[in-house]
């Protein structure tokens, strides 16, 4: 593993944040946990456009706040993105839950994500749009470690683990 930097963050480094992210009107969405800091590879799309962008620049023990508007979030909440889907289109024996993700498929073969957003006897409701789409997101954050990222994180994309790919 390599040693943590004094440099400021850039593509290539792994940053490692403690933050938590609200919505227009203060509610909390989400947090990270005590000693389970977000870890991501700085310039690789691993989070979203408008928080690297905020990051970019910042230092070891710098607290960043950013404000981060559909557009460089999660989208547009884009309404025909919704659609009811037979409940027989899936296996008869798939358990199906309110917010779980389901992959789908393009007519052309591309990989489609959809959000289950309800569940009925005889339909599914899938939703295209992430569940932040359209919100204008509100991100505190303490970075806690940069590190320059190996050869392998960066052909690959991400960070691995402790022990590896991970």
């Amino acid at each position: 593993m390599t040693d943590s930097t004094t440099d400021p963050i850039r593509d290539g480094h792994v940053v490692s944040l403690q933050y938590i992210l609200r919505n227009d009107e203060g509610v909390e969405l989400d947090r990270s946990g005590p000693g389970d800091p977000l870890v991501y590879l700085h310039g690789a799309s691993n989070i979203v456009p408008g928080l690297e962008e905020k990051l970019t620049g910042a230092t070891k023990g710098a607290t960043v706040r950013a404000v981060v508007p559909p557009e460089r979030g999660y989208g547009p909440r884009v309404e025909g993105a919704v659609q009811r889907v037979p409940r027989s289109a899936f296996a008869p024996d798939a358990q199906i839950e309110e917010g779980m993700q389901v992959v789908g498929e393009s007519d052309d073969g591309q990989a489609l994500t959809f959000f289950v957003t309800e569940v009925a006897p005889e339909t599914i409701v899938l939703d295209g749009n992430h569940p932040l789409a359209g919100e204008t997101l509100h991100f505190e954050c303490t970075v806690e470690d940069i590190r320059e990222a190996t050869d392998e994180e960066r052909s690959h994309g991400h960070v691995h683990g402790p022990h590896g790919h991970g």
